[in-house]
C-alpha cells in the first residue's frame, strides 16, 4: 500500500518542485529587469554653444522602454503558473519565452554595439541647437537587464517542462459518497492504475475489501421435494 500511495504522490512532488523552481526564476528575472530600468545605461554630454556643457543620464526606461512592461508580464506569469494547466501552461512557458528574448535585445544591442550619438541626443531629447559632444555607456545596467532575460528563458524551459497533472479538483474535496463509489470502483478495477492509500481506507470504509479480489457467486441448483418444499442445494 505505501509503494503504491508512492508511486502516485511522485508525480506530484516533481510538479510542485518544478512550480516552486519557475516561480523562483520568474521573480528573479522580474526583479533583474526593473533593476535595470530604473539605472543608468547612457551619458550624453551636449552643447549648445551659449553655455557650459550638459550632461543627460538615460535610465533603463528611457533608453529600453520596453524593460518595465516586460518585468509587470513577468510578475502576471507568477500567478498565471498557478492559475493554468496542460497546455495552457505550455504556451505561458512561450510567452515568457518571449518576453526574455525582449528583453534580451537592448541590453545585448548595447552591450556589443555600443550607443550612437543620434539615438542618444533625440531620447535625451535635446534642443534644436544642441550638439552631441560625447556618449557614454555604463555596461552594468546591461548585464544586468541580460541576466533577468536569462532567469526569464530558464524560467520558461521550466513550465514548458513541468509534468501533467489530471485537471480538476482533487479527490480530498469529493463528498464521502463520491469518494466511496470511487473506492468500489477502484475494488474492481485496481489493475487499471495504481491505487492510493485514501482509496483503500474509502474502500475499507464502504464495507469493501479492496485486497480481495470480487468473485462472482456461482450459481446453486435448487431440487425442489414432491410436496414443493424446498429442497436441497447441490
Amino acid at each position: 500500500m505505501s509503494d503504491a500511495s508512492e508511486t502516485a504522490r511522485e508525480p506530484g512532488q516533481a510538479g510542485r518542485r518544478r512550480s516552486m523552481i519557475s516561480v523562483l526564476l520568474l521573480a528573479v528575472a522580474a526583479v533583474c529587469l526593473w533593476g535595470a530600468s530604473r539605472m543608468t545605461w547612457v551619458e550624453v554630454t551636449s552643447s549648445d554653444g551659449l553655455g557650459e556643457e550638459r550632461t543627460s543620464a538615460l535610465v533603463g526606461g528611457t533608453w529600453a522602454a520596453a524593460l518595465t512592461p516586460l518585468a509587470l508580464t513577468l510578475v502576471a506569469a507568477i500567478a498565471a503558473s498557478f492559475a493554468v494547466k496542460g497546455w495552457a501552461l505550455r504556451v505561458l512557458g512561450v510567452l515568457v519565452a518571449v518576453v526574455a528574448v525582449a528583453a534580451a535585445v537592448p541590453a545585448v544591442g548595447l552591450i556589443v554595439s555600443g550607443a550612437s550619438g543620434d539615438e542618444a541626443g533625440r531620447l535625451a531629447e535635446l534642443p534644436g541647437r544642441a550638439e552631441v559632444q560625447s556618449v557614454s555607456v555604463h555596461v552594468g545596467p546591461a548585464v544586468l537587464a541580460l541576466v533577468g532575460a536569462l532567469a526569464a528563458l530558464a524560467a520558461a524551459v521550466e513550465l514548458v517542462r513541468r509534468p501533467r497533472v489530471r485537471a480538476g479538483l482533487s479527490s480530498k474535496y469529493d463528498s464521502p459518497g463520491a469518494r466511496r463509489d470511487a473506492a468500489k470502483k477502484a475494488g474492481t478495477d485496481s489493475a487499471e492504475g495504481p491505487v492510493t492509500q485514501r482509496m483503500l481506507w474509502d474502500a475499507l470504509d464502504a464495507g469493501e475489501d479492496p485486497t480481495v479480489e470480487d468473485k462472482k457467486a456461482e450459481p446453486v441448483d435448487q431440487v425442489d421435494g414432491p410436496d414443493k418444499d424446498p429442497g436441497t442445494r447441490t
